[in-house]
C-alpha cells in the first residue's frame, strides 16, 4: 500500500538472511524482530552502575527475574566465548 517491504524474523538463524534481504531491497523495509521478553537488551559494554540498576529493579519483585538473570548472564558469557 505504501510501497514498503515487510520482513519478520522470529528465529535467530534467520536474522542474517533478513538483513541481507533488507539491505538489498530497492524499496524501504520494515524489519520486525520477535524477541524473548525475558531477555534484557544489555548493552555490549554494560557498566557496573547499569548492572547494579538492573539488579535493583529485578529485586523489587519481577516474577521473571530468575529467567532474566539467567539469559543476561548467558548472553554476556557468549560475548566472551565468541571473541
Amino acid at each position: 500500500m505504501l510501497g514498503f517491504k515487510g520482513i519478520r524474523v522470529d528465529a535467530p538463524e534467520h536474522v542474517a538472511a533478513a538483513w541481507e534481504q533488507a539491505l538489498a531491497s530497492d524499496v524501504p523495509v520494515i524489519l520486525e524482530a520477535v524477541t524473548d521478553p525475558e531477555v534484557p537488551p544489555l548493552p555490549p559494554h554494560i557498566t557496573f552502575e547499569q548492572a547494579k540498576n538492573l539488579a535493583g529493579a529485578l529485586a523489587q519483585g519481577d516474577p521473571a527475574r530468575g529467567q532474566i538473570i539467567r539469559q543476561a548472564v548467558k548472553g554476556k558469557l557468549q560475548e566472551f566465548v565468541n571473541r
